[in-house]
């Protein structure tokens, strides 16, 4: 069986990473008992600090500062290369920062990394699903890594597959599904611990625009039910301007600028787009398709442009 990031990341769930400061011990009490509500003593679910990353010479991200309220829907966007999926894997703590940190529901990225990967629910590019499982038994996988037991499992699998409408499904092996009904499945799989932060990488990424929008309505939802922060990157310029409540535009590892999609667009233009807004802080334009194995081969194109 292959181990996906969504894995990796579980497993390390179980981890120990030292000794907590009280304040900490307080955060993780907080959520333990209120599920994605912000815990106590935070301001933000998200902040990072002069955050970078070198990739030899490259500096493939560069000095990025962010400061996400708790409850927010947070977009990155940027053409390829621009250092989107870099920041979500230092975030995720599947790639270290060369320098500067972040600090995700209180907790810092580098000081208490197995405290991060218990707040936040993690949705890669690169399918996360085995195919040559159901549904209900990649979510019945990922409960037990998340240390979910018994009937608390059997019902947060249950729970998780009405709220992304796979329940007629979940018998089926996941090489069945659509491509929209692959990523609903691991939404499901990221949302089971009742994460403080869901962050996903380019989650509509080679779905059609029907697939695409259940899975921002389900976004929606997740907000709206869990009060979850949602930090997401996105190449689809109406992605964000319907999901987004503030988004950054990243240009060769720097952040160009950041804002509410509806003043970003009024500070360019009184008819200007989010398109227009991208090209005059980037100088161009972003360019954007199903089955298992096409979303598979997708996200792994996608991966491989950054």
């Amino acid at each position: 069986m292959r181990t996906y990031p969504l894995r990796l990341l579980a497993i390390s769930n179980q981890e120990h990473d030292g000794k907590v400061n009280a304040s900490n011990q307080t955060n993780a009490a907080s959520i333990e008992a209120g599920g994605s509500a912000a815990p106590a003593g935070t301001a933000l679910a998200i902040e990072t600090f002069d955050l970078t990353r070198r990739f030899g010479d490259l500096i493939a991200l560069d000095h990025l500062n962010l400061h996400i309220p708790y409850g927010a829907i947070f977009g990155l966007l940027g053409p390829n290369g621009a250092g989107k999926s870099t920041t979500i894997k230092m975030l995720a703590t599947l790639l270290e920062p060369s320098s500067g940190t972040a600090q995700i529901a209180g907790f810092d990225i580098l000081k208490s990394p197995a405290q991060v990967r218990r707040r936040i629910g993690y949705v890669p590019q690169l399918v996360s699903a085995d195919g040559a499982l159901t549904g209900w038994e990649n979510l019945d996988f990922s409960g037990r890594l998340y240390g979910l037991h018994g009937a608390e499992r059997k019902d947060r699998i249950e729970e998780a597959l009405r709220f992304v409408n796979l329940t007629d499904s979940a018998k089926k092996l996941v090489k069945t599904y659509s491509g929209g009904m692959i990523r609903r499945l691991e939404i499901a799989q990221a949302m089971l611990h009742r994460p403080v932060v869901l962050i996903l990488d380019e989650p509509t990424v080679g779905l059609d625009p029907v697939a695409r929008r259940s899975v921002w309505e389900r976004l929606l939802e997740l907000r709206e039910t869990y009060r979850m922060t949602i930090l997401i990157s996105t190449h689809g310029m109406d992605e964000a301007d319907e999901l987004c409540d503030e988004l950054a535009i990243l240009h060769r590892g720097k952040m160009a600028t950041v804002g509410n999609p509806a003043k970003l667009k009024e500070s360019i233009g009184p008819d200007a787009t989010l398109d227009d807004v991208f090209a005059h802080y980037s100088g161009g334009s972003i360019q954007e398709g199903g089955t298992y194995r096409d979303v598979r081969q997708a996200r792994r194109s996608a991966s491989r442009l950054g």
